[in-house]
């Protein structure tokens, strides 16, 4: 089993930055696809950014393609999205993922992070 930890989120004006980081506490971790998804209040959770297990290959959201970037640090057991150009449309509960999986749908995650709010103000 993964566990994902997340932090780096919170209040930020638009135009602004965040980086959000996913820990991962298990020894498997290079193993597994790394993605991150959002969820605002009243809409279902959608793809946002994914790595594969070596960070070779990475894949958008065209609402995020440009403004955002997945990487990861398998040495450190840790997936990263740097999120820049912040809009207030990006406001959301953002999840970090972990899934054996190629994929962007939610139902081929294997594991989730517990969330971390990020808002953004006009």
């Amino acid at each position: 089993q993964v566990q994902l930890v997340e932090s780096g989120g919170g209040l930020v004006q638009a135009g602004g930055s965040l980086r959000l980081s996913c820990a991962a506490s298990a020894g498997s971790f290079s193993t597994y696809g790394m993605g991150w998804f959002r969820q605002a209040p009243g809409k279902e959770r959608e793809f946002v950014a994914r790595i594969n297990w070596n960070g070779g290959n990475t894949y958008y959201a065209d609402s995020v393609a440009g403004r955002f970037t997945i990487s990861r640090d398998n040495a450190k057991n840790t997936a990263y999205l740097q999120m820049n150009k912040l809009k207030p449309e990006d406001t959301a509960v953002y999840y970090c993922a972990a899934s054996k999986a190629w994929s962007t749908r939610a139902e081929y995650v294997d594991y989730w992070g517990q969330g971390t709010q990020v808002t953004v103000s006009s």
